[in-house]
């Protein structure tokens, strides 16, 4: 063996050491840990919205866009923006997009000045479907909800800052926290919306604003 596939080798191993995956690295490393248990509650999350969707017959990317649709504005409900919102390539939503509309579960909107691009909205039956799907994740609410609300809030305001910062750094393409709202600001450690025009408690940051304006 070369001195160069030792190496390699040798540099494979000290990496799967440094692993948050690593129960040896988890011991001395609070974030570690953070990063694992994130893991498993997103391999809940997807175990929950997969009994949802075979219970219906649709795929859980399907199962999301109806739910978004259902509880947004209309003009972020278009395949750009889903996209974007799913972390997914444009042809990934539009095939959704296809199936759904087949289905009759949706109805495009052709009404905007570009006769090539459309916004959705739920038809009756899609509105039915949401009403049976969308409390897939009501599991983990309920574990949540028995926790003591002082650490609710706290579990709280860490994943909303965390998700603002994968924001600023490139990792999560959509957010709508007030932490990047242009009608945020933050006066003497107090945070404050010149929307509402009102200082905001901690448990008041919204993660999913429909007032929500990106500061550039």
């Amino acid at each position: 063996m070369t001195n160069f596939a030792c190496h390699l080798i040798v540099a494979g191993i000290f990496n799967m050491k440094e692993s948050s995956f690593n129960p040896d690295q988890q011991e001395h490393d609070v974030s570690s840990k953070i990063v694992a248990g994130l893991e498993r509650i997103s391999e809940v999350f997807k175990v929950l919205l997969w009994e949802k969707a075979k219970l219906v017959g649709l795929s859980p990317i399907q199962i999301q866009i109806l739910v978004f649709i259902a509880y947004h504005k209309q003009s972020l409900c278009n395949v750009s923006y889903l996209a974007k919102e799913f972390n997914v390539t444009k042809p990934t939503i539009s095939d959704a997009v296809r199936a759904l509309d087949k289905k009759g579960l949706i109805v495009k909107d052709y009404s905007s000045s570009d006769n090539r691009s459309y916004s959705i909205s739920l038809s009756k039956s899609g509105k039915k479907i949401v009403s049976a799907t969308d409390d897939f994740a009501d599991p983990l609410k309920i574990q949540l909800e028995r926790l003591p609300q002082s650490e609710l809030q706290s579990l709280f305001g860490t994943l909303s800052q965390l998700i603002y910062k994968l924001n600023r750094s490139g990792i999560l393409n959509v957010q709508r926290t007030c932490y990047g709202c242009q009608f945020y600001t933050k006066n003497d450690s107090q945070d404050y919306c010149n929307l509402l025009k009102t200082d905001l408690l901690k448990q008041d940051i919204r993660l999913d604003c429909p007032e929500f304006e990106e500061r550039y």
